[in-house]
């Protein structure tokens, strides 16, 4: 897997300069396209994204200065180097409180070109592997644990696909660890040093996931006010995680098709096609073979999908895994309330023992955060489980745990269903009258497997 090589756009009137520039360019490995005044350049930078733009101030049509305002006020994604007559500091400075990185003066010093464009390349690259560490920090603290057979026969086959380029699709009951194993495959890939980009295929209307898969235009719809990159373009490189591909509606399964089958899309709004180099990973709980033979499921996306299946089994069929999980997440949410880790009593491990756990891995840990929380023993002991909540006797039959914490469960899901009715299926404002964050209560809706009336 190669990286496609840096690009930059230069905009000079003098076709000696942009053949002068163009050569230099390609002599440092990178991939130069041209333009001849400011309108032309500013018609690429909206199309084609440049990372680097070489900019002349003295242009026609457009000048230099007016391509920078409107870069600044479009959003407009690309470092931006001016080219300044001899002796035009002001103007350089002006340009550089206008969102210029840094000017070359004419006559062009090879030498010194070379030097500021290989200390914006390294201002780009880090600028980039900020943005990937803090993509990755929320996966640290949670690896693949179990010595179970089963997900031990899952973790191997994942590492042996991670090495090829192969689509991989992650199947299993909502909470198994499907997004988890997709972070692990990522690392596990050559594209390790790359974007890992997730995209939750159920938590926004079809429109909207367009816009959010494939980027827009400016003005696209209503409220595109300027052109935005999508998650595709944000992997390029690396690796793309399609989360809940099963609900995704048929009208882009089509536009999903093409991009892996082709590895190139169009925007929102646009009319070129853009190529990347993406690895495919995807998720879902939904019986695909079911919804493909209703029809609601294109068979030719399946296929595409399905090249390497892997079905994380759930907590009950790895019982054996319980006490590691447990551990874990007692030591991890300890660290973060700055406690020393408390061991769990045999009482409060039989009692997780005992329970099926229909929410997975995920119910598990919301459970192990809710007793870590509330223990004020010198151990976790049931009663700080929410299984036997409010129960009078801690030996109480599991089914009778599995009874309350079942109505409890129903309980949240109407409470969501009611929010969302009264705020018309508007997550933002259901979040509100709930008093939670936006990305929880996403977050709630997906784990409790709750929808709108009307989807």
């Amino acid at each position: 897997m190669t990286r496609p090589r840096s690009r930059i756009l230069v905009v000079d009137d003098d076709p000696d300069i942009r053949e002068l520039l163009s050569d230099r360019l390609r002599l440092m490995q990178l991939e130069v396209t041209c333009a001849a005044d400011g309108q032309e350049a500013l018609a690429l930078l909206r199309q084609e994204a440049p990372p680097l733009t070489l900019l002349d101030l003295q242009l026609p049509r457009l000048n230099g200065m007016e391509v920078l305002q409107a870069i600044r006020r479009e959003g407009l994604e690309t470092t931006v180097i001016v080219i300044t007559a001899s002796g035009s500091v002001e103007r350089a400075v002006e340009a550089m409180r206008a969102g210029a990185y840094d000017f070359l003066p004419k006559p062009l010093d090879p030498a010194h070109l070379e030097v500021v464009i290989n200390k914006a390349l390294e201002r780009d690259s880090l600028r980039e592997e900020n943005r990937l560490l803090h993509g990755e920090l929320d996966s640290l603290d949670r690896p693949m644990i179990g010595e179970s057979p089963a997900i031990q026969d899952v973790a191997r086959t994942a590492q042996q696909a991670a090495a090829s380029n192969a689509t991989i699709l992650l199947r299993g009951e909502s909470g198994t660890g499907k997004e988890i194993l997709a972070r692990a495959i990522h690392r596990w890939s050559p594209r390790r040093n790359h974007p890992l980009v997730t995209v939750n295929c159920v938590a926004l209307s079809e429109e909207l996931l367009e816009s959010e898969l494939f980027g827009h235009e400016k003005g696209a719809f209503t409220g595109a006010h300027q052109r935005k990159q999508g998650k595709v373009e944000l992997a390029d490189g690396g690796t793309l995680f399609l989360d809940e591909i099963g609900d995704i509606r048929p009208a882009l399964q089509a536009k999903l098709l093409r991009l892996l089958q082709e590895q190139e899309f169009e925007r929102v709004g646009g009319t070129r096609p853009i190529r990347v180099d993406v690895r495919f990973v995807a998720a879902t709980n939904t019986d695909l073979e079911r919804v493909m033979k209703e029809g609601a499921f294109r068979q030719d996306l399946y296929y595409r999908l399905n090249v390497v299946s892997l079905t994380l089994p759930p907590l009950r069929e790895r019982k054996g895994d319980l006490g590691a999980l447990a551990r874990h997440f007692v030591e991890k949410y300890s660290a973060e309330l700055k406690r020393p880790a408390k061991p769990i009593s045999p009482a409060a491990m039989a009692i997780l023992a005992r329970s099926d756990w229909p929410g997975n891995v995920r119910e598990l840990e919301n459970a192990i955060e809710r007793a870590v929380v509330l223990s004020t023993g010198a151990e976790i002991a049931p009663r700080d489980l929410p299984i036997l909540r409010g129960e009078p006797d801690e030996d109480t039959p599991a089914e009778a745990g599995g009874t309350y914490h079942e109505a409890v469960l129903q309980f949240k899901r109407e409470l969501l269903r009611s929010a969302l009715d009264r705020a018309q299926g508007n997550q933002t404002r259901a979040a509100e009258a709930l008093g939670l964050q936006r990305t929880y209560l996403s977050r709630l809706l997906k784990d409790l497997g709750v929808r709108n009336r009307d989807e």
